[in-house]
């Protein structure tokens, strides 16, 4: 068996309490990483997306917590860790510019120096330049305004970007050699049709992270966005399943535990040398 070398290390993961930052929350703990959820409570009145993802979205990390700790782990050999992870949560808006201290803080407090910080929150919404109010899916559309850019640069790159910060004047006051920073993204280079300014934000992400990567790089830290394919976290409806093969590589969706897999290996030992990478996945 390969030790990924995550035993006893600790992680902070935003939007956890659903999707893929649950699962990435499960996976890091089932190598022995003492996981920190952050969630935000959400509702909208959106009746284009399935009632399961609104509900998803409304949950406390509650249900994600419990999992952890109750979960036997059959990597594990010893009887302490085979009894459960650790796992601690709280509700912050990333919106308030004071929460990525408070999150740290907590953190610590609840498990020591945050060595693995994984950016998944996301203030999403679609909106569009063009006078459309659904999507060829039948999803609701919004026109670019200044609240939607509020909501989404304000969680998909500012808060990201201060957290980031905060991870890292942390880790170099401590004088700290081991350090992983991961991302999410979508979009790409060639813009988000559809979804221009969550493309945006995560494009101005992506930035803050590959800096980060070739900054911290010499003080042990790697950094690095992954960009999942296509991924069911209760969004997906029948229509967009059946458009998949005609323009995806592999044709088929993903799962939440798929996605949390390759950001586990980007946290590991075996990841140590990749960094400043963007990791397309289909």
């Amino acid at each position: 068996m390969i030790d990924p070398g995550l035993d006893g290390r600790v992680a902070v993961i935003t939007g956890a309490n659903q999707g893929i930052g649950a699962a990435v929350a499960r996976s890091l703990a089932a190598q022995g990483v003492r996981t920190f959820l952050t969630y935000l409570r959400t509702r909208t009145d959106d009746d284009s997306l399935p009632e399961a993802y609104h509900l998803a979205r409304a949950r406390a990390a509650d249900e994600v917590v419990a999992s952890i700790r109750a979960a036997r782990f059959d990597n594990f050999v010893d009887s302490i860790r085979s009894a459960g992870g650790s796992a601690a949560a709280m509700e912050a808006d990333l919106l308030d510019v004071t929460a990525p201290g408070r999150i740290f803080d907590a953190a610590e407090a609840a498990f020591g120096p945050v060595e693995i910080l994984v950016n998944n929150a996301s203030g999403w919404l679609a909106d569009t330049f063009l006078d459309s109010r659904a999507d060829g899916f039948g999803r609701s559309l919004r026109p670019v305004d200044a609240e939607g850019f509020a909501q989404l640069f304000g969680v998909d790159a500012r808060a990201a970007a201060l957290l980031i910060a905060e991870f890292a004047r942390r880790h170099l006051e401590r004088g700290a050699s081991w350090g992983r920073i991961i991302g999410l993204t979508s979009g790409g280079p060639e813009g988000f049709p559809g979804e221009v300014t969550y493309g945006a934000a995560k494009a101005a992400q992506e930035n803050y992270t590959m800096t980060a990567a070739r900054e911290l790089g010499k003080h042990g830290v790697t950094a690095n966005m992954v960009h999942p394919p296509v991924t069911d976290t209760g969004w997906i409806t029948d229509e967009v399943r059946e458009s998949i093969p005609s323009w995806s590589p592999l044709g088929t969706v993903a799962m939440p535990d798929e996605v949390a897999e390759v950001i586990t290996f980007l946290a590991s030992h075996q990841g140590r040398h990749v960094t400043g990478q963007r990791i397309q996945m289909f």
